[in-house]
C-alpha cells in the first residue's frame, strides 16, 4: 500500500483519487473547493462511467496539507496554472523517497514544479484518450479511458518508473512507461494548439472548425507554428507532416468540445498560458515568431479579463 495525495480533484484528479483508494491505497484528496471536500468527507466520492460506477468511502479529503504527511507519491493534477501553487503546497507532503508526478496540457509544468521542489524526482505524465467532468460536488464522470503514458522528466527507464507504472496499473489504469516522454508532450501539446485556442476563439466544436475550410486552417497553423518551433529546439517529434497529423486526431473526435471552450462557457480562465500562449515564448527562444498562436491567445486573454479574471502569464 502506498501513501499518495492528489493535488487537484477536480474532474481528472477525482479519477485518479477515486481509483487509487478503491485500489487499497492510503489517498488524501487535496482541493481548495470546499464543498467537493465536504462532500468527500460526509458521503464518499462517487465515479461513473467508463471505469464503473463505485462510491469510494476510503479517500480522506482535505482543502490543505499540513495533515496529511509525508507521502510516497504526490500527484499534481490542477489546470497548468496551478501547478506552481501546487508545488508549494506540497513541501508538507515530500520525504526522502517521495516522487512527485504531474498530468497536465501544455508544457512547463515540470519545470514549474523543480522551481519549488528542487531535488525531488518529477515524473511527467501525459493522458490519451481520457475525458471526465463534474456532475456535482463530490461526484465525477469518466467520459474515457485510454492511456496514462508516464516518464522521468530527465528521460530514461528508471526503477522508480516501474514502479509508478505498477501502481497505476494495479489501480485499473492502462500505464506505459516512456524513454522519451517530451516526444509525447510535444507531440499531444501540438493538438491541442490545434484546437484549444481555434476552438475557444470561434466558440465551435472541433468538427465544427475542420468542416469550414478557412476555420480548418486557423487550426492547421497554430499546430504548425507549434510543431516548427519544437523541431528547433531538438525535440525528437515522430512525424514530419504536423496537418495531416492534427488533422487526423481532430476527425477522430469531432464532437469535442476542448476543455479551453469548456472553462470559456462557464467564465472560468483558462489554460491559455500553458498552451496557445506558449508556443510565441518557445519560438522566441529559437528566434521564430508565432502569429496565429499569439494573436490566439491575445483575444482570450482579453475575454478572460472581462471575466473578472486574470489568466496568470506562465
Amino acid at each position: 500500500m502506498a501513501r499518495i495525495a492528489v493535488i487537484g480533484t477536480g474532474a481528472m484528479g477525482s479519477i485518479y483519487a477515486a481509483l487509487m483508494a478503491d485500489a487499497g491505497h492510503d489517498v488524501w484528496a487535496v482541493d481548495t473547493w470546499g464543498a467537493h471536500v465536504e462532500a468527500i468527507r460526509h458521503h464518499g466520492l462517487r465515479v461513473e462511467g467508463a471505469s464503473g460506477d463505485r462510491l469510494v468511502h476510503t479517500l480522506h479529503a482535505t482543502t490543505v496539507t499540513e495533515s496529511v504527511g509525508v507521502c510516497d507519491l504526490v500527484i499534481i493534477a490542477t489546470k497548468a496554472s496551478g501547478v506552481g501553487s501546487a508545488a508549494a503546497a506540497a513541501r508538507n507532503l515530500i520525504g526522502p523517497d517521495t516522487t512527485v508526478m504531474t498530468i497536465q496540457n501544455g508544457l512547463g509544468a515540470g519545470e514549474r514544479i523543480r522551481a519549488h521542489l528542487p531535488g525531488v524526482p518529477v515524473i511527467l505524465g501525459v493522458a490519451q484518450g481520457f475525458g471526465a467532468s463534474m456532475r456535482a460536488p463530490g461526484h465525477a464522470y469518466h467520459h474515457g479511458m485510454s492511456l496514462i503514458r508516464v516518464g522521468e522528466m530527465d528521460g530514461g527507464i528508471s526503477a522508480r518508473i516501474e514502479r509508478v507504472v505498477s501502481l497505476w496499473q494495479g489501480a485499473g489504469f492502462e500505464t506505459k512507461a516512456f524513454a522519451d516522454i517530451k516526444q509525447l508532450i510535444w507531440e499531444k501539446f501540438i493538438c491541442n494548439c490545434a484546437y484549444s485556442g481555434p476552438c475557444t476563439v470561434f466558440g465551435r466544436t472541433i468538427g465544427e472548425m475542420l468542416a469550414q475550410e478557412d476555420t480548418r486552417a486557423v487550426c492547421v497553423e497554430a499546430a504548425h507554428e507549434a510543431y516548427t518551433a519544437g523541431r528547433a529546439k531538438g525535440v525528437a517529434i515522430s512525424f514530419d507532416d504536423p496537418a495531416a497529423y492534427v488533422l487526423a486526431f481532430g476527425e477522430r473526435i469531432p464532437d469535442s468540445r476542448p476543455s479551453m471552450l469548456q472553462d470559456h462557457d462557464a467564465r472560468r480562465p483558462s489554460e491559455i498560458d500553458a498552451i496557445n500562449g506558449m508556443v510565441p515564448v518557445v519560438a522566441a527562444e529559437v528566434g521564430m515568431a508565432a502569429p496565429y498562436n499569439t494573436l490566439l491567445a491575445t483575444i482570450i486573454r482579453a475575454r478572460e479579463q472581462e471575466f473578472g479574471h486574470a489568466s496568470g502569464h506562465a
